[in-house]
């Protein structure tokens, strides 16, 4: 299969709970490949469900986690984060820092982040604010 340019370009939309990406194209109805982290709801903690979902427990096995998606973005040329959350929550950051950490080839093909409210955006309206993030980066660089 050839790799044309816009099928080389990848996008990552993170947050606490999802990862979805596209590595297959950008058009409209693309279909994310849509990652989750390890549960560790089985598992015996003294944190209420509800402390759980609103982050108040320890954080899930991040490294599983990122690690799914560094491989799912192996073969891409760039790459453009899209995240939601700041501080602690801000996976933008923790993600390229675990990418500089121990994906350094696939680090230095991150040409951007963005920080939106993915929670509110539909498919559509991600793949539509990459698209543009694309073409400023190509225009003028993040």
């Amino acid at each position: 299969m050839t790799i044309t340019a816009r099928s080389a370009m990848a996008i990552v939309a993170i947050t606490r709970d999802e990862a979805r990406v596209w590595n297959a194209g950008m058009e409209k109805g693309t279909a994310p490949q849509r990652l989750h982290p390890s549960s560790d709801l089985g598992q015996h903690h003294h944190v209420r469900q509800a402390q759980h979902h609103r982050g108040h427990d320890t954080d899930h096995d991040n490294l599983r986690f990122y690690e799914s998606i560094a491989q799912a973005l192996a073969d891409a040329n760039e790459i453009l984060i899209i995240g939601h959350g700041t501080g602690k929550a801000d996976h933008i950051v923790r993600f390229t820092q675990f990418l500089e950490r121990k994906h350094p080839a696939t680090a230095a093909r991150v040409v951007g982040a963005m920080d939106s409210n993915l929670y509110a955006m539909t498919e559509a309206q991600v793949l539509s604010a990459a698209r543009e993030g694309f073409d400023h980066f190509h225009t003028w660089g993040f």
